[in-house]
């Protein structure tokens, strides 16, 4: 297999919104069968990103590749249906006077028709809807329809399929069950994709890849994991996730003290924001997760339950501290304690992630 990654863009710069580029300076590469996710709030600039890698949308600077060929740059783009790419819309755009057969088979007027029959088949088992290939789009349910607008961007089989927004019209319980259906039947057919979504439990679900875009700006594409556990920015640990920030003091290069106790770890370069050096009373923020602050009825330090959220299997405790500072935990159902009540509680983080406090920050030179 080619090491050429089916997607390649480079400082891209898309459009402009009150003397502001929509997109700025975006780079990212989506090696060939993996899927990738970009999420943000609304108007930072996805949905933009998603129709200039369909061509619907020129660059201002920067280019787009596609599986080695330069679509997009600077006065010269490729038109939509010659980039080799499939879209899957917000609303499924069903054909709704044509089966479910013939919606699939939409894409392929030009195959011979033994072989288009054929691949019309193989798409209908791929999203498991061969017994529905003769019923028309009305009479099938929300998730249904998207498997068949899936099946029928697939039908051509696209270089890159995209998707904008593919689950947003269903309910939370059918998204999440759709979502994991998705990522097997890419997965099965070997085909890269492109989705975006505000979503991130979503894009946690289905995407090898995910970015994190703020206005405008790339601010990370990594791994879920890696966006939980080391984001790269302030911004993205506050977005991605739950989780709060309490101050801390660097003690040594791999040691900060929070009011909970020390953390050991990479020693935070944030630290050397307005001091001299680490070990001299630097004082940076760490990010706790919920899973971070584990219950322990044995534990001498205890927090008030102030707040709780129960999710079936777990509760998410917001939890009081003495000095009035609140952390979140996330506690087996099993142990239901009541608003007001202390706890045992102790710290379990793996992964130490600190940013500048806003005060070192303030103190920094204009660029």
């Amino acid at each position: 297999m080619s090491d050429t990654p089916v997607l390649d863009i480079r400082e891209l710069v898309l459009g402009y919104r009150r003397g502001m580029p929509v997109v700025d300076g975006l780079s990212l590469r989506l090696t060939r069968g993996d899927i990738g996710c970009v999420v943000g709030s609304s108007g930072c600039g996805k949905t933009t990103l998603l129709r200039a890698i369909a061509g619907f949308i020129p660059v201002e600077r920067g280019s787009i590749v596609i599986d080695g060929e330069t679509v997009a740059s600077v006065g010269a783009s490729v038109a939509p249906e010659r980039r080799g790419v499939g879209l899957v819309f917000q609303d499924y755009a069903l054909f709704p006077h044509l089966r479910i057969e013939q919606n699939i088979a939409f894409g392929l007027r030009g195959a011979d028709a033994s072989a288009r029959d054929a691949r019309v088949r193989t798409m209908l088992d791929l999203v498991g809807l061969r017994a529905l290939a003769g019923k028309y789009p009305h009479e099938l349910s929300g998730g249904q329809q998207q498997r068949v607008a899936l099946a029928r961007a697939l039908a051509p089989a696209p270089k890159l399929l995209l998707m904008d927004e593919p689950f947003s019209n269903l309910d939370v319980e059918l998204r999440a069950r759709l979502g994991a259906e998705v990522r097997q039947i890419l997965k099965a057919s070997a085909t890269s994709a492109v989705l975006v979504t505000h979503d991130q439990q979503e894009a946690f679900a289905i995407a090898d890849r995910v970015g994190v875009m703020h206005q405008g700006r790339l601010e990370q594409w990594d791994r879920p994991y890696e966006l939980y556990h080391r984001p790269a920015s302030r911004f993205v640990a506050d977005f991605i996730g739950q989780g709060v920030f309490l101050p801390a003091k660097v003690l040594n290069p791999r040691r900060v003290a929070i009011e909970l106790g020390e953390l050991a770890g990479n020693a935070p370069s944030p630290c050397g924001i307005g001091c001299d050096a680490c070990g001299k009373g630097c004082h940076v923020e760490v990010l706790l997760r919920p899973d971070d602050v584990v219950h322990d009825d044995a534990s001498p330090m205890t927090a008030e339950v102030v707040r709780k959220i129960f999710r079936g299997g777990d509760f998410v405790y917001t939890l009081r501290l003495d000095s009035g500072r609140e952390v979140l935990a996330l506690v087996p159902s099993h142990h239901d304690h009541a608003i007001g009540e202390r706890i045992g509680i102790r710290l379990d983080a793996d992964h130490v992630v600190t940013f500048p406090t806003p005060e070192s920050i303030a103190k920094l030179p204009p660029l």
